[in-house]
């Protein structure tokens, strides 16, 4: 997959309501949605660190301050850099979130209440985690999974990204 395929198939998940905008309010909420699923309060520690790695986030996305990303600007600045100085600590943020047994890593059914959250198509997530799961013992670690989102929206090889990514519930 491309770089630019890859970066738009982030962006349409990360642009709720498919108006072209990722608003503050649709890329907030995102910390908002997992710990819903979790079960996890408001005043949870990392449900506030996921708010607090979403806002730094969210800084660097919207670099004109205009409350809203198009996405020309999300594709000039998503890549590597901003996975690894930006992206990674939320999406580490979100991933403790999900681990609701503090293990390190996440069977089928949090990572199904991470990916669901995040807004990826419930039909994909399962081929997804099982690309995960390279030694088959039904956890994914933190590390794949980074490493996995990392390599999708840097356009490079990640057979995981187009699992989690692609819109097979689209016509």
């Amino acid at each position: 997959m491309d770089d630019i395929t890859a970066k738009r198939l982030v962006f349409a998940m990360l642009d709720a309501d498919g108006d072209g905008v990722i608003s503050q309010e649709e890329y907030s909420a995102r910390a908002e949605r997992v710990a819903l699923a979790t079960g996890r309060a408001e005043d949870d520690p990392l449900v506030v660190s996921a708010r607090a790695a979403g806002q730094k986030a969210w800084a660097a996305m919207d670099a004109n301050g205009d409350g809203g990303v198009t996405f020309e600007e999300y594709a000039a600045w998503a890549g590597a850099e901003a996975f690894d100085t930006v992206c990674r600590p939320v999406l580490s943020a979100l991933f403790d979130l999900a681990d609701t047994d503090e293990d390190g890593a996440l069977d089928l059914p949090e990572f199904t209440a991470l990916r669901t959250a995040l807004g990826n198509p419930v039909t994909n997530i399962e081929a997804a985690f099982a690309v995960l799961d390279t030694d088959g013992d039904g956890y994914v670690i933190r590390d794949d999974y980074l490493a996995s989102v990392r390599a999708h929206v840097s356009g490079g090889p990640s057979p995981v990204g187009a699992a989690l990514y692609s819109r097979t519930d689209s016509p």
